[in-house]
């Protein structure tokens, strides 16, 4: 439903412009311009009531007075008008309007407002107010007022600026490179990035999407769509405004660490986007994703008749992370054979300067069979022995003669020729060879193909569960943080962050709170009874880092030592800082951990993502050091491995010289029951643990500060309100008793049952796999069962059922629109254990979760030759109806 009637937005067969106008330099008048040069073939009417005939067409007053209804009308009319043609366009059946008009307004009773109110009544898209307009190629279809019209291509773009849109349009007439479609969102009040990620990911045409984005409004659907779409082709992101500072007032080091950028930064990467710097990065990523598909690794073999760009190349992929393609014994002889003697041996090929076009050829034949590397780039520095031209002549013939004798895959290739005029740029555009103007855009192309297929394989990844031994005490952790705040305050004090973190079974040195100078003494005599020395530190819910004003003493040894140090901290603290409130004096046991590694993690709050989980050096000068990584929660093991593995701290975990290894997943396991704890405890605003010493026994928490607060319901839905993406729903585990005392459990599906689903399709007939699938289904693969089992819990749910031996028996499926309207749903049992009940209770279940996820409507596609779901969904109030395109299926579907 979030691409609910943009097929007739995008590829409508009938336009209708409203605000049509004969002023050689208005919007309306670029419109109709753009649209009839194009030659778009379905309808087109114009609607302008001051004028009968625009430029040799003939105009109506009204959208009524059009000989037919248009799917799409075009508003370029001024804003006041908007609200009521949206009205009339709906009453006639259009199916949405692109608003390229600016001015409505925000807010209620604004003009947006009123044209929100108008398209909801009839159920119309809106694309716009505010934005360039739509380009479809494919179908002849330029309605926006940009200089040009792209060629038709499989490269989509999505933009929140016209300019840079327009901007993509005339690069892409340099280079030869065609779109699907192109559209500007402008204001979004209805069409968002999430709705046009959707409609893109299924469109055939399309090989990958591109985004410009100032800003995201709904993270959570953001985030389920470019998940959704970035596990089928590649989606791509260039975001403005990386250099804002973000967290400015932050009160903890976690929370000063996130800033909005490197939230942005998380948030893709855990969508499995892939974020560039600039435009330029922008144009080669479209460059390369738009011609050829990922390799299967990242060993580059480069060929080159100039040493020095091709170990500049290989710098450059080094850098990037990328492997120099080693040369198999086989390729080398080869080489051997059609090269002269004083070529490198070696990658990068390096076939000399005078290099003509037969010699390329030789090599890149030797290069391209190699099955030591998984691409090629020949490199050409243009020289006046060989010309440039013939050599991209012939490079592009032999490439052309590999694909075809490679069909089913080809090895990609790319090219770069320095200093080429636009002749050798068509000629290698023309071939469907990514080219590029340097060696170090080349390999950055590469890169770009191989991250995304290493983001598809982290997509279709199954992490590993939470150990079973980890079962929080959330009752006692909502007690502790309901206490703060129905007493007012903000923060924790430090013996409520012990237990707090205690009922997550994160270990903290002991701590004591200590109001005066002698309740001190008596705390720290406890710890020296234990054999350990003592810190102190200032306990000021006003003083925020304790070392700026010298409140922290370490290494005390005596009570006089204690007396004495307690004495001098609160009177430095009063002196430095008399305005805050001092409460007292924290006492704890002085941890002397010689090789263990100090560490930061935490949690903070951003306006747009919600929770974030953040990980990195520590110590007092962690912004200074600013060695830090970000995550969206919730998190698994694995999530916590990468997020940790994105440090340069990462490398100090690992065992050196006689400093043994920190214990293994001691550190990711702490992320994973923070991320736990901000489920489960929303009021958590904050959370800084600071330092965290992590050596071979394990880790302990020395320092922390935990602010609290009311929560804040960012996002709809069931759930975290303040996750982006959504956490595993445990509510939803049940216990059931069918049929004859048959006892099941059921739960939600989770990534780590790939293998449990594997083991349970072995138990169903091909007969019951075709009713399921409408075809057969020979063979179930990683990927297609990784695809099921990696659900977006924000826009789908399977519910998966055991029974007492713990034996997979069923699973139902409902995937629901984006706008949390209609969801279809899918079931599938073993089939030895079918008519006991188990479709049943399994459909009810699906049925309750519709209802408490707010779904009007659930739907299904049933084969008429399933009479028994058929006469299931009968039973259970479903409406049944022929399918009107598909005389084998029925159209099932239960209002709620």
């Amino acid at each position: 439903m979030s691409t609910y009637r943009l097929k007739n937005l995008l590829s409508p067969r009938s336009v209708a412009l409203v605000g049509a106008s004969s002023r050689p330099v208005s919007v309306g008048r670029a419109i109709l311009e753009n649209i009839r040069k194009a030659g778009f073939k379905g309808l087109f009417g114009l609607v302008n009531p001051r004028h009968a005939e625009i430029d040799g067409m003939t105009a109506v007053a009204s959208l009524a007075q059009l000989s037919f209804v248009p799917e799409l009308i075009v508003v370029t009319a001024p804003a006041r008008e908007i609200p009521d043609i949206i009205d009339q366009a709906g009453r006639l059946g259009a199916a949405g309007a692109l608003i390229v008009s600016a001015g409505l307004g925000q807010g209620p009773g604004s003009l947006e407002d009123a044209t929100i109110v108008a398209a909801r009544k009839y159920g119309m898209r809106l694309i716009g107010p505010n934005c360039l307009g739509i380009m479809m190629p494919g179908t002849s279809l330029n309605a926006t007022f940009a200089a040009h019209m792209p060629a038709a291509g499989n490269l989509a773009l999505i933009s929140q600026s016209g300019a840079i849109a327009a901007g993509m349009v005339d690069w892409a007439a340099q280079r030869g490179v065609g779109f699907s479609g192109i559209v500007t969102i402008g204001d979004q009040i209805d069409v968002d990035i999430a709705d046009l990620l959707d409609y893109f990911a299924m469109d055939h045409k399309t090989r990958a999407i591109l985004l410009y984005i100032e800003a995201i409004k709904d993270a959570r659907k953001f985030m389920s769509a470019a998940r959704a779409a970035a596990r089928v082709k590649p989606v791509v992101v260039v975001k403005s405004g990386r250099m804002a500072q973000g967290a400015k007032a932050a009160a903890t080091h976690t929370g000063a660490l996130a800033g909005a950028d490197a939230v942005y930064d998380a948030a893709f990467r855990r969508a499995g986007v892939l974020r560039v710097s600039d435009l330029r990065e922008l144009f080669d990523c479209a460059e390369t994703l738009g011609r050829v598909g990922s390799p299967a690794g990242k060993r580059l073999a480069i060929l080159t008749n100039g040493g020095g760009i091709g170990v500049l190349a290989v710098d450059r992929l080094a850098d990037l992370g990328g492997i120099p393609a080693p040369m198999t014994p086989e390729a080398r002889q080869r080489l051997d054979a059609v090269l002269p003697p004083t070529w490198s041996g070696a990658n990068p090929v390096d076939i000399v300067g005078d290099a003509d076009a037969p010699r390329y050829a030789a090599a890149l034949e030797v290069l391209l069979d190699d099955p030591g590397n998984d691409a090629v780039l020949v490199l050409n520095v243009q020289t006046a022995i060989a010309s440039a031209a013939q050599i991209a002549t012939t490079v592009t013939d032999l490439i052309g003669k590999y694909r075809e004798k490679h069909r089913s895959w080809a090895k990609p290739v790319l090219a770069a020729w320095v200093g080429a005029d636009q002749e050798i740029i068509a000629t290698l555009s023309a071939a469907g060879i990514p080219n590029y103007p340097t060696e170090d855009d080349a390999v950055r192309g590469f890169m770009h193909m191989v991250r995304h297929r290493e983001v598809v394989d982290e997509l279709s990844q199954v992490p590993p569960a939470m150990p079973d031994t980890f079962v929080p005490d959330v009752a006692a952790a909502k007690q502790i943080v309901t206490a703060v705040i129905a007493d007012g305050r903000k923060w924790l004090e430090p013996v409520e962050i012990k237990h707090l973190l205690g009922c997550y079974d994160i270990a903290m040195v002991p701590t004591y709170a200590a109001e005066d100078v002698e309740q001190a003494v008596a705390c720290a005599d406890e710890i020296f009874a234990r054999g350990a020395t003592v810190v102190l530190k200032i306990l000021s819910r006003d003083i925020v880092h304790k070392s700026d004003v010298g409140g922290v003493v370490l290494n005390l040894t005596t009570p006089a030592a204690v007396r004495a140090a307690a004495a001098e901290i609160l009177a430095r603290a009063k002196r430095l800082r008399p305005e805050a409130r001092i409460d007292g004096i924290i006492v704890q046991a002085m941890v002397v951990k010689a090789k263990a590694r100090e560490l930061i993690m935490g949690l903070a709050d951003d306006p747009t993502f919600g929770t974030v989980v953040v990980f990195g050096r520590g110590g007092t000068a962690v912004e200074i050091i600013n060695d830090k990584a970000l995550a969206l929660p919730p998190l698994d093991l694995q999530l916590a491995r990468d997020l940790i593995e994105r440090t340069r701290v990462s490398r100090l975990l690992r065992a050196y010289r006689d400093v043994p290894a920190v214990k293994q997943d001691a550190v990711p396991l702490v992320l994973v029951k923070l991320a736990q704890m901000a489920a489960d405890i929303p009021e958590i605003r904050e959370l800084d643990i600071n330092p965290l010493l992590a050596d071979e026994t394990g880790v302990t928490a020395v320092d922390a500060r935990v602010a609290v607060g009311r929560p804040q319901r960012k996002f709809a839905g069931s759930g975290p309100a303040n996750f982006a993406v959504r956490a595993y729903p445990s509510q939803w585990e049940r216990r059931l008793t069918l049929k004859d005392g048959w006892r099941i459990s059921v739960r939600p599906l989770r990534p780590e049952d790939e293998p449990t689903i594997h083991e349970f399709l072995r138990h169903v007939t091909p007969h019951d796999l075709r009713l399921r699938f409408f075809a057969p289904m020979k063979e179930f693969t990683h990927e297609f069962i990784a695809r099921l089992t990696q659900l977006d819990y924000a826009r789908a749910m399977a519910f998966i059922a055991f029974d007492d031996s713990n034996e997979m028996v069923g699973v139902v499926r409902l995937h629901s629109d984006s706008i949390y309207e209609r969801g279809e749903y899918a079931i599938l049992l073993r089939s030895d254990l079918k008519g006991r009940g188990l479709g049943w209770a399994l459909m009810q279940m699906i049925i309750d979760y519709a209802r408490s996820e707010g779904l009007k409507t659930i739907s299904g596609d049933v084969l008429k030759e399933n009479v028994v779901m058929l006469e299931m969904c009968r039973q259970l109030g479903f409406e049944i109806k022929p399918d009107p395109t598909e005389p084998d299926l029925c159209d099932v579907r239960l209002k709620l």
